[in-house]
Protein backbone atom coordinates (compact mmCIF):
# COMPACT_ATOMS: atom_id res chain seq x y z
CA UNK A 1 0.00 0.00 0.00
CA UNK A 2 1.02 3.72 -0.46
CA UNK A 3 1.46 5.30 2.48
CA UNK A 4 1.41 9.11 2.61
CA UNK A 5 3.47 11.55 4.70
CA UNK A 6 2.20 14.68 5.59
CA UNK A 7 3.89 17.47 7.43
CA UNK A 8 1.87 18.64 10.43
CA UNK A 9 4.02 21.37 11.83
CA UNK A 10 1.75 24.33 10.41
CA UNK A 11 3.37 27.48 9.18
CA UNK A 12 6.45 28.43 10.28
CA UNK A 13 7.52 32.13 12.14
CA UNK A 14 9.45 32.92 8.61
CA UNK A 15 5.82 32.29 6.74
CA UNK A 16 4.20 34.65 9.30
CA UNK A 17 6.72 37.47 9.33
CA UNK A 18 6.57 37.30 5.29
CA UNK A 19 3.20 37.84 4.77
CA UNK A 20 2.85 40.39 7.77
CA UNK A 21 5.52 42.68 5.49
CA UNK A 22 3.73 41.92 1.79
CA UNK A 23 0.54 43.02 3.38
CA UNK A 24 2.26 45.96 5.16
CA UNK A 25 4.05 46.92 2.17
CA UNK A 26 0.44 46.99 -0.12
CA UNK A 27 -1.38 48.80 2.22
CA UNK A 28 1.45 51.92 2.76
CA UNK A 29 1.20 51.67 -0.73
CA UNK A 30 -2.52 52.11 -1.21
CA UNK A 31 -2.42 54.97 1.85
CA UNK A 32 0.52 56.80 -0.26
CA UNK A 33 -1.95 56.90 -3.35
CA UNK A 34 -4.28 58.61 -1.41
CA UNK A 35 -3.01 62.22 -1.04
CA UNK A 36 -2.41 63.19 -4.62
CA UNK A 37 -6.31 61.08 -5.34
CA UNK A 38 -7.94 63.94 -3.00
CA UNK A 39 -5.64 66.49 -5.01
CA UNK A 40 -6.54 65.63 -8.00
CA UNK A 41 -10.78 65.12 -7.20
CA UNK A 42 -10.09 69.24 -5.52
CA UNK A 43 -8.53 70.15 -8.69
CA UNK A 44 -11.47 68.27 -10.93
CA UNK A 45 -13.49 69.92 -8.49
CA UNK A 46 -12.78 73.38 -8.93
CA UNK A 47 -12.36 73.21 -12.71
CA UNK A 48 -15.80 71.90 -13.04
CA UNK A 49 -17.39 74.55 -11.60
CA UNK A 50 -15.43 77.15 -13.40
CA UNK A 51 -16.58 75.52 -16.64
CA UNK A 52 -19.76 75.98 -15.34
CA UNK A 53 -19.42 79.38 -14.94
CA UNK A 54 -17.76 80.02 -17.83
CA UNK A 55 -20.53 78.25 -20.01
CA UNK A 56 -22.87 80.39 -18.03
CA UNK A 57 -21.31 83.92 -19.04
CA UNK A 58 -21.12 82.87 -22.55
CA UNK A 59 -24.50 81.97 -22.92
CA UNK A 60 -25.35 85.20 -21.42
CA UNK A 61 -23.66 87.15 -23.40
CA UNK A 62 -24.64 85.37 -26.73
CA UNK A 63 -28.66 85.67 -25.41
CA UNK A 64 -27.87 89.52 -25.35
CA UNK A 65 -26.12 89.86 -28.74
CA UNK A 66 -28.61 87.23 -30.63
CA UNK A 67 -31.41 89.84 -30.11
CA UNK A 68 -31.20 92.79 -32.74
CA UNK A 69 -33.19 95.11 -30.54
CA UNK A 70 -29.97 95.27 -28.20
CA UNK A 71 -27.40 97.57 -27.79
CA UNK A 72 -23.92 95.95 -28.05
CA UNK A 73 -20.62 97.68 -26.53
CA UNK A 74 -17.72 96.30 -28.45
CA UNK A 75 -14.37 96.74 -27.39
CA UNK A 76 -14.97 96.24 -23.78
CA UNK A 77 -14.63 93.91 -21.08
CA UNK A 78 -16.37 93.48 -18.00
CA UNK A 79 -15.29 91.75 -14.36
CA UNK A 80 -16.93 90.04 -12.32
CA UNK A 81 -16.37 87.75 -9.41
CA UNK A 82 -18.41 85.08 -8.96
CA UNK A 83 -18.62 82.90 -5.71
CA UNK A 84 -19.55 78.98 -5.14
CA UNK A 85 -22.03 79.98 -2.39
CA UNK A 86 -24.02 81.79 -5.20
CA UNK A 87 -24.63 84.79 -2.47
CA UNK A 88 -23.69 88.27 -3.97
CA UNK A 89 -21.25 88.73 -0.98
CA UNK A 90 -18.59 86.29 -0.56
CA UNK A 91 -19.43 84.10 2.65
CA UNK A 92 -17.02 81.75 4.81
CA UNK A 93 -15.34 79.01 3.05
CA UNK A 94 -16.40 80.44 -0.71
CA UNK A 95 -13.90 80.66 -3.09
CA UNK A 96 -13.74 82.98 -5.87
CA UNK A 97 -13.60 82.99 -9.12
CA UNK A 98 -12.80 86.03 -11.76
CA UNK A 99 -14.51 86.31 -14.55
CA UNK A 100 -13.56 88.52 -17.60
CA UNK A 101 -15.53 88.38 -20.73
CA UNK A 102 -14.62 90.76 -23.82
CA UNK A 103 -17.36 91.73 -26.66
CA UNK A 104 -15.83 92.77 -30.39
CA UNK A 105 -16.62 92.86 -33.94
CA UNK A 106 -15.11 89.81 -35.56
CA UNK A 107 -14.60 92.09 -38.48
CA UNK A 108 -15.39 95.88 -39.29
CA UNK A 109 -17.16 95.65 -41.87
CA UNK A 110 -20.01 93.47 -40.43
CA UNK A 111 -21.59 95.14 -37.31
CA UNK A 112 -23.93 91.93 -37.08
CA UNK A 113 -20.88 89.28 -36.07
CA UNK A 114 -18.99 89.44 -32.81
CA UNK A 115 -16.57 87.61 -30.91
CA UNK A 116 -16.98 86.76 -27.38
CA UNK A 117 -14.32 85.65 -25.30
CA UNK A 118 -14.78 84.52 -21.78
CA UNK A 119 -11.87 83.53 -18.95
CA UNK A 120 -12.15 82.03 -15.55
CA UNK A 121 -9.49 81.86 -12.85
CA UNK A 122 -9.45 81.74 -9.02
CA UNK A 123 -6.79 81.79 -6.35
CA UNK A 124 -5.38 78.43 -6.60
CA UNK A 125 -4.95 78.64 -10.73
CA UNK A 126 -3.99 82.17 -11.84
CA UNK A 127 -4.46 81.02 -16.15
CA UNK A 128 -7.89 79.28 -15.08
CA UNK A 129 -9.69 78.13 -18.41
CA UNK A 130 -11.33 80.49 -21.50
CA UNK A 131 -13.26 79.85 -24.28
CA UNK A 132 -14.82 82.04 -27.10
CA UNK A 133 -17.29 82.11 -29.49
CA UNK A 134 -18.55 83.83 -32.82
CA UNK A 135 -22.44 85.37 -32.48
CA UNK A 136 -24.14 86.94 -35.10
CA UNK A 137 -27.41 88.98 -34.75
CA UNK A 138 -30.52 87.32 -35.50
CA UNK A 139 -33.97 88.98 -36.87
CA UNK A 140 -36.11 85.78 -35.30
CA UNK A 141 -34.67 87.06 -31.51
CA UNK A 142 -35.81 90.12 -31.89
CA UNK A 143 -37.50 91.09 -28.90
CA UNK A 144 -40.13 92.78 -28.48
CA UNK A 145 -40.85 92.94 -32.56
CA UNK A 146 -42.85 95.53 -34.09
CA UNK A 147 -45.89 95.36 -36.19
CA UNK A 148 -46.23 97.03 -39.44
CA UNK A 149 -48.27 99.60 -37.78
CA UNK A 150 -45.36 100.43 -35.62
CA UNK A 151 -47.01 98.92 -32.42
CA UNK A 152 -45.19 96.00 -30.29
CA UNK A 153 -46.45 92.72 -30.31
CA UNK A 154 -45.16 90.03 -27.48
CA UNK A 155 -45.90 86.93 -29.04
CA UNK A 156 -46.61 84.22 -25.84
Amino acid sequence: MLSLKCNKKGVGMVEVLIAIFLTTTAILALLGLQNPGWRNMAKADYTGRASGILYKMLEKKENVILNPCNLITTGTCANVDVYTSGQSAKINGDVTYHVVTCTNLLDASNTNAYIVSATVTWDANSTGISESMIVTRQEAFRYPSTGADNSVTVSP
